[in-house]
């Protein structure tokens, strides 16, 4: 099972236990081990959101990779392609505002339940589209019914996992979104030149649902689930209560430290939404890759963004154990990591498929290493009982911004420029060096903001 290569090793008080299923009163099938040993339960868990979030990326991304097909078949412009991208990306923006509020009344098992069901169904819808407008129609319905997809990730860690295991959790949900950035351009052009376009996208829908019944069938709250032990349980609930405190949105926005991270979400994640949802009309448009031909750039591509997450998270963890700062640190993996992005500036004028692809490959890199940095600001400046918000916050500029951006992309593509994407490239060669500037400008040393004591969120 993929939960067991994601455990980590077993402590020396663990005893090995063979995991059985038991059918509970209410007709479901749940695990159970041997009350002698700490169970690993919260790991099968962890594994479910994984999944959950690589189906996610996979969803989002089958357009992106049928795109020059799709633009041929239903004769849709570069600007109404953007106009596509946009409308997914104004979706998620609004469904950010509000999942978490939602899922706090709904609960974590119902709410992503009906995420996942309402997400696959939009994959699947897709299939039915004609026109940009179909296709916008559709993305919209993905865009906001995608946007819990985090904040699930974000409740289930808290509910499943003491602090120490946390971070550790959420890079292995991180790593979820690169899993399905990767699969889509090695399994769908395959799939639709052997089924059809529309298979792509009835066959990722249909993938959602099949993950929704193991989630229906595994998941509960720890103290729910009859497969965590007593010793895990006490495991997970190992540490002091956090503070009820909350912040409001809006005292938030008078510190400096939250429009650094903000205005940072929104210079770069339009950035990684170009590399997602245009690299492969670029390759389609300027080295004649056609759909059979497009899944070994693309898996390249994305599958170097990977490394450059690993690269960018190791840099600053490597210079605060060797005595740096956490501003000498974080800023030093943020730097590098825009430097490694700007040899993309020279991508639209290279004559060799293969040379193109590095140079994109870097920029995807690059991104990763900045975003694994960035993300680490929220906690480095604020406390834990405003880092949700802070995610949030940033979060929906972000999505912002992308869907400016995407607009954007299409009119410079296919009415100002007719399919010249240099400005685009200098863009993002650029982007990442000046969201590090307004990063320094608005935190110079990183300081933890001092909130209020006590208020209550909005």
């Amino acid at each position: 099972m993929v939960a067991f290569l994601l455990m980590p090793p077993k402590q020396s008080d663990e005893f090995a236990v063979t995991p059985v299923l038991v059918p509970s009163e209410d007709g479901t099938v749940q695990l159970s081990y041997g009350s002698s040993a700490i169970s690993h339960i919260r790991w099968i868990i962890l594994t479910l959101i994984f999944l959950g979030t690589a189906i996610n990326y996979m969803d989002r991304q089958v357009l992106s990779v049928l795109a020059p097909e799709l633009k041929r078949r239903f004769v849709i412009s570069d600007e109404g392609y953007g106009n596509i991208q946009a409308a997914f990306s104004m979706a998620y923006a609004i469904g950010q505002l509000a999942s978490g509020g939602w899922l706090d009344r709904v609960g974590t098992r119902l709410g992503y339940s009906l995420a996942l069901a309402v997400w696959s169904l939009a994959s699947m819808l897709h299939a039915l589209a004609r026109s940009a407008f179909g296709f916008g129609a559709a993305r919209m319905l993905l865009g906001v019914s995608e946007s819990p997809n985090y904040p699930v990730a974000v409740k289930v860690l808290a509910e499943w996992f003491p602090r120490s295991e946390r971070a550790f959790g959420m890079g292995v949900v991180n790593s979820g979104t690169l899993v399905g950035a990767v699969a889509v351009p090695a399994v769908i052009p395959w799939l639709t030149i052997q089924y059809g376009w529309q298979s792509a996208f009835i066959v990722t829908g249909l993938l959602g649902f099949l993950w929704l019944g193991v989630w229906l069938l595994l998941y509960r709250r720890p103290e729910d689930h009859r497969g965590v032990s007593a010793a895990e349980l006490a495991h997970i609930r190992s540490d002091p209560p956090d503070t009820a405190a909350k912040v409001r949105w809006l005292t938030l926005l008078t510190y400096p430290q939250a429009w650094a991270f903000a205005i940072g979400k929104f210079l770069t994640d339009p950035l990684w939404w170009f590399y997602m949802s245009w690299f492969p009309n670029f390759l389609n448009e300027h080295h004649g890759l056609n759909l059979s031909h497009l899944g070994p750039p693309l898996v390249v591509i994305y599958g170097m963004s990977g490394v450059g997450s690993l690269f960018g998270g190791w840099l600053s963890s490597a210079m605060l154990k060797s005595g740096s700062s956490v501003n000498a640190a974080r800023k030093t993996g943020m730097l590098v990591s825009a430097l490694i992005v700007v040899p993309v500036v020279f991508a639209a004028h290279v004559s060799s498929l293969w040379l193109a692809v590095v140079l994109m490959g870097l920029a995807t890199a690059g991104h990763q290493g900045f975003s694994s940095n960035l993300y680490t600001l929220v906690s480095d400046m604020f406390p834990k009982r405003a880092c949700g918000s802070i995610a949030g916050l940033g979060g929906c500029f972000g999505y912002v911004g992308a869907t400016l951006f995407m607009s954007l992309t299409g009119l410079i593509v296919g009415r100002w420029t007719h399919q010249n994407y240099t400005i685009l490239f200098v863009m993002a060669g650029c982007g990442y060096l000046a969201a590090f500037l307004v990063i320094q400008i608005l935190s110079p040393r990183l300081e933890p903001a001092s909130l209020p004591a006590e208020q209550h969120a909005m």
